[in-house]
């Protein structure tokens, strides 16, 4: 069964909707937000105060946050919840070698991450050296429509499916070079579906070019992205085709040859 038939086949009975409230107070920290007031969460979840405490306290029982007065942060036992994932998924260690060693001979940081929503979810990294203001980790997340690796991501679900989860992202002009025309952003993820791989210049942050291909299993469907990230003032968007294209498709290879 499909998510999406899944979805259909959900009973209003079968939803846990405290649970799914918890969820996104969760979700609301992040690299930027890691102290959060019961305002704070309110705002970025969209939930009642009343709703955000009563999670808010609930994480903190369970030793998952810690509260001193005003503000919640996040503990180390979130990690469970992640861990759990990388426990149970063998993907990201069965990658980190191929990381490594695209890296080595690229002399640049490569990264494979997957779809989540509207957004790409870091699962394997391998840095040569730090090219954007943020600091990229396996956990870490990036909007899918300005990201090679998320054009590549999205290029592999159909065109409706694509078209939605653009209406549901805040397109937002990171540099002068991003695209935030949904038609526009529509051809350029046709595009990268034709010729399978994408390059961002610049549309991310300033200063960055990266490129990305697929990574699928034996039966050709796509499960993860693959991609290297290099300094604009290095190396021009023809130079990542030119030089990195070849050691990504030969790393996707290998890797997709090496599934089970």
């Amino acid at each position: 069964m499909t998510k999406n038939e899944m979805r259909a086949t959900l009973k209003e009975t079968d939803f846990v909707s405290g649970f799914a409230k918890g969820l996104r107070v969760i979700e609301s920290f992040g690299e930027q937000d890691r102290r959060l007031s019961i305002s704070d969460v309110a705002r970025k979840t969209e939930l009642d105060r009343a709703t955000v405490r009563r999670s808010l306290l609930t994480l903190v029982e369970l030793g998952y946050a810690d509260y001193d007065g005003k503000f919640f942060t996040l503990t180390s036992r979130i990690l469970r919840l992640g861990h759990s994932y990388l426990s149970a998924t063998p993907l990201p260690l069965l990658l980190q070698p191929h990381l490594d060693l695209l890296s080595d001979k690229t002399g640049q940081s490569s990264s494979a991450s997957v779809l989540d929503d509207t957004e790409i979810v870091y699962i394997a990294r391998a840095s040569q050296r730090r090219v954007m203001s943020i600091n990229l980790n396996p956990g870490s997340r990036l909007p899918a429509y300005c990201s090679s690796m998320g054009r590549v991501l999205l290029s592999a679900l159909p065109e409706d499916d694509i078209r939605s989860a653009l209406s549901r992202t805040e397109l937002k002009a990171n540099t002068d070079r991003t695209i935030v025309d949904i038609d526009q952003l529509m051809a350029e993820i046709r595009r990268v579906r034709e010729q399978g791989y994408a390059v961002i210049n610049q549309e991310l942050e300033l200063g960055l070019c990266s490129i990305a291909v697929p990574l699928r299993n034996r039966r050709g469907a796509t499960i993860a992205a693959l991609n290297v990230g290099a300094p604009a003032a290095h190396v021009s968007p023809e130079q990542m085709v030119s030089l990195f294209l070849p050691l990504l498709q030969e790393a996707a290879e290998n890797i997709r040859l090496s599934l089970g």
